[in-house]
């Protein structure tokens, strides 16, 4: 169902009884990727709430140079719409961030935040290490954002894909209607990264976020993950982290079953 925010058509869609819990996708996809999590058994606890980002899915996206901070507002404005807040908030990869900034900005919207890998690489740039194990994602980047930049959308989604996201070989073995929706998505994606913002975070304001927080990552992800979680669990008064054995970047669609089953355990303890 439609909401309107700042003048754009938002989707979303609830499922279940419960306390609200929504779900924050990352780049490249939309509320449809949630849908594994959802069925394992998120609905069964909670009143899930998913949604398209603007700019992905069904939602509309607005005019000139996006920024994350929209996305954020437009967070804070699904929970509020939905009421009574706060929420419980799980995202994934850029989801995650837009869900760290929120908590920063307006911390009384949020129960508890569960992230998955939020890519907050302006973290860890004073670490030379972080920075070595990040050289070669940060090259195929590049190498992604070149071809957006000259219409290739396809070969772009492609090398995301197999040299970013989920290794090499993988895009052939998506199905057709995955590859299609990436293809649509990219130029969205390439706005994210324009926005100079995206990776920053004032983990001063964050420090004052109460709420209870888990920090997870898969076992098959890269490293630098794993030193971005750090700088956020120093962050953090109520930090929490979970490794997911055998997953990677999206363990809410290779891992659903062990993913729904960290998040629900964590939210029992929190």
């Amino acid at each position: 169902m439609p909401f309107m925010r700042a003048g754009l058509n938002l989707y979303y869609e609830v499922t279940g009884e419960g306390d609200p819990l929504v779900l924050v996708h990352g780049s490249w996809n939309d509320h449809t990727s949630w849908q594994p999590a959802i069925e394992a058994d998120f609905r069964a606890s909670f009143r899930v709430v998913s949604y398209d980002r603007r700019g992905h899915g069904r939602s509309e996206a607005g005019a000139g140079q996006g920024t994350r901070r929209q996305d954020e507002d437009d967070l804070a404005a699904l929970i509020e719409q939905l009421g009574p807040a706060p929420a419980h908030v799980a995202g994934n990869s850029f989801g995650g961030i837009i869900a760290l900034g929120l908590a920063a900005r307006r911390p009384e919207l949020l129960r508890s935040i569960m992230v998955h890998e939020p890519p907050l690489v302006s973290l860890v740039a004073d670490d030379p290490a972080a920075m070595r194990e990040l050289a070669p994602t940060q090259a195929s980047i590049a190498a992604v954002l070149d071809h957006l930049r000259e219409g290739e959308h396809e070969a772009g989604a492609r090398l995301f894909v197999e040299q970013v996201a989920m290794g090499p070989g993988t895009w052939d073995g998506l199905p057709a209607q995955l590859r299609e929706k990436l293809v649509d998505n990219a130029l969205t994606w390439l706005d994210e990264q324009s926005d100079p913002d995206w990776s920053t975070l004032d983990l001063t304001a964050l420090s004052r976020c109460t709420a209870p927080v888990l920090l997870s990552q898969g076992t098959d992800s890269p490293a630098w993950f794993t030193r971005i979680l750090d700088r956020l669990a120093e962050a953090l008064p109520q930090a929490h982290r979970q490794t997911i054995e055998g997953a990677g970047h999206i363990p809410h669609v290779t891992h659903p079953d062990e993913y729904v089953a960290t998040l629900t355990h964590f939210l029992q303890q929190a």
